[in-house]
């Protein structure tokens, strides 16, 4: 598994720095959240401000790990493998991600088109759910699409 410092590419020294944002802004308001608790002034709408910065995180930190084939994998089977039905065995492993991730985005987006005009919102910031169901729904398609691309093209091994 190669180091996932920021800059190999632009695309990726974005997806970095946007999944970096992310789980800064989840720490410094569950921070706050917990100063503010024992000061006796609670932050309300921590939790779902927290929420709502960690899916930014998490879809960028899961396209990185696709695009750099840094995902989790056991590899105490295919290891012991001749290298023929290894490599046909990571082409299956990366098409049934594909598969699977393709099987999500199609899920996510159906449920953003279903709620996308029922201005579904959190209870106490009335923060949109629209523009985060459609970042999932991309990033999964992305995903998907890393996945694709690695079964025809495989990666090599370290």
């Amino acid at each position: 598994m190669d180091s996932l410092s920021p800059a190999k590419s632009s695309g990726r020294g974005f997806l970095y720095y946007a999944g970096s944002a992310g789980l800064l802004t989840v720490m410094l308001v569950e921070c706050m959240a917990v100063i503010g608790r024992h000061a006796g002034l609670p932050l309300l709408g921590a939790l779902e401000i927290a929420q709502a910065a960690i899916v930014p995180a998490t879809c960028a930190a899961m396209l990185i790990a696709g695009l750099r084939g840094a995902h989790a994998a056991v590899h105490m089977i295919t290891d012991r493998l001749p290298e023929a039905a290894r490599r046909g065995a990571e082409r299956a492993s990366s098409l049934l991600a594909g598969l699977f991730f393709l099987a999500l985005s199609v899920g996510s987006g159906w449920l953003a088109s279903e709620y996308w005009n029922s201005f579904e919102q959190t209870e106490v910031l009335h923060i949109s759910f629209r523009p985060l169901r459609a970042l999932v729904t991309l990033a999964t398609i992305a995903i998907a699409i890393a996945f694709f691309i690695h079964a025809v093209r495989p990666r090599p091994r370290p």
